[in-house]
């Protein structure tokens, strides 16, 4: 346990940032930027990139190798589908102020999809090289 909070320090702290945003006051956030539509999903999206990419750089340097482990990509989905979804329903029944949306959560789930295929595409396949 301690091993792996140790490597992902940097996917912790963001996704507690994460949370803090998605659950402020959006006018608190946004004031004075000039926004356009859609651009809370695109914030999404890029939210969940990044952690998706922390989650993964803290597992390969735990695992001190690039090896391709798919229980890796499945627990990660698990992860941050679980924060996604917190962040939905807290959204929905705490802060009320921020509206609950179907939409956020499926923009989390492709910025989370969009680190996976980076994964899987940049992966080192039959190098098994230790870093």
């Amino acid at each position: 346990m301690i091993n792996t909070i140790k490597h992902q320090y940097l996917a912790i702290i963001w996704a507690i940032v994460v949370l803090i945003l998605c659950d402020m006051p959006l006018d608190d956030v946004a004031e004075g930027l000039p926004l356009f539509e859609g651009f809370d999903k695109l914030v999404h999206t890029g939210f969940f990139f990044v952690l998706t990419v922390l989650l993964f750089y803290g597992k390969i340097q735990q695992q001190h190798s690039y090896t391709f482990r798919i229980m890796t990509i499945v627990k990660i989905l698990i992860v941050t589908s679980f924060l996604g979804g917190g962040i939905e329903l807290l959204q929905w029944k705490v802060f009320t102020y921020r509206s609950a949306d179907i939409w956020d959560f499926f923009c989390d789930m492709t910025g989370v999809g969009m680190g996976i295929f980076g994964y899987i595409f940049l992966h080192r396949t039959g190098h098994e090289k230790s870093i």
